[in-house]
């Protein structure tokens, strides 16, 4: 989005003749104290104007990949300066950055940010206290999230700690699990101790802070939304970490019993016996 135009109320301009030379008829009527505040407050209209739309310069127009934004951070860990805190991991965690160097960004320690318009530095507030750009719509001043795309429904969550996506009213904090859930999930869904504190079984990233949409599974254990439909595609249809199924399979067992059922033993096997031992997994 551009920048609002702001419309400026130039003064009239009128030309004075020699009153001597002027009749009754060429004379204007006298303004009245009515018009004169009338104009005042017209140019006093003009000037809040300019006040008003001064924090939405730029929106929309600044940031990075990961956000919309109107102000970079300075990171407390290595006081370099980066567009957000992925930014900074991306650029942290990179191949070619020696092992024993690489980081993360501890983001509730940001206590810098710079302006993206004027470029004062100064400490974490939503508004520049030298333009007064609002550097960010949403802004959440534990997590020192800046985010002009609202779109997104943020709100901070202060069971887990950190800002979520997709509106509070949408979802609920489970204290067992130790994660925001989809209120759908509410009376529903099987806890498990920490399920969301763990890497994704299949990508190994950091599910509690990742930004990919996550799904529970029929056991309640967590996995990348992307990562299990891979699975099925692969047609894996278990859980990794218990290889409880993930979906009815019921259909799939009355297809695999028809055709063992039209499959005759061998006769050395006929009427024999074995003992089969079950392993529960709760």
């Amino acid at each position: 989005m551009g920048e609002v135009a702001v419309m400026r109320s130039e003064p009239l301009q009128f030309e004075c003749n020699d009153m001597k030379h002027l009749t009754e008829g060429d004379t204007y009527a006298t303004e009245t104290n009515a018009e004169l505040d009338h104009g005042e407050e017209s140019s006093q209209s003009t000037d809040n104007e300019k006040t008003n739309d001064l924090p939405e310069k730029g929106y929309m127009e600044y940031g990075c990949q990961h956000y919309r934004r109107r102000c970079r951070i300075r990171a407390p860990c290595c006081n370099e300066v980066f567009d957000c805190r992925h930014c900074h991991n991306e650029a942290k965690n990179d191949i070619s950055i020696n092992q024993k160097l690489r980081h993360d960004i501890p983001r509730h320690q940001v206590k810098q940010v710079i302006c993206s318009l004027c470029g004062t530095e100064q400490e974490v507030q939503q508004n520049c206290i030298n333009c007064g750009v609002c550097m960010g719509k949403y802004f959440c001043g534990t997590c020192k999230l800046f985010d002009d795309d609202v779109s997104k429904q943020q709100y901070h969550c202060s069971g887990c700690g950190i800002c979520r996506t997709g509106g509070r009213e949408n979802f609920f904090h489970c204290y067992k699990c130790g994660c925001c859930y989809s209120i759908l999930l509410k009376d529903s869904h099987p806890c498990i101790e920490g399920a969301m504190h763990h890497d994704c079984p299949v990508c190994f990233e950091y599910l509690f802070e990742s930004r990919n949409d996550i799904t529970v599974m029929p056991c309640g254990h967590t996995i990348h939304k992307s990562c299990l439909n891979e699975m099925r595609e692969h047609y894996q249809y278990a859980c990794p970490l218990c290889s409880k199924s993930v979906c009815d399979m019921s259909k799939v067992w009355e297809k695999f019993d028809l055709e063992i059922a039209a499959t005759p033993m061998p006769e050395p096997y006929q009427n024999k016996m074995v003992s089969v031992h079950f392993l529960v997994v709760s």
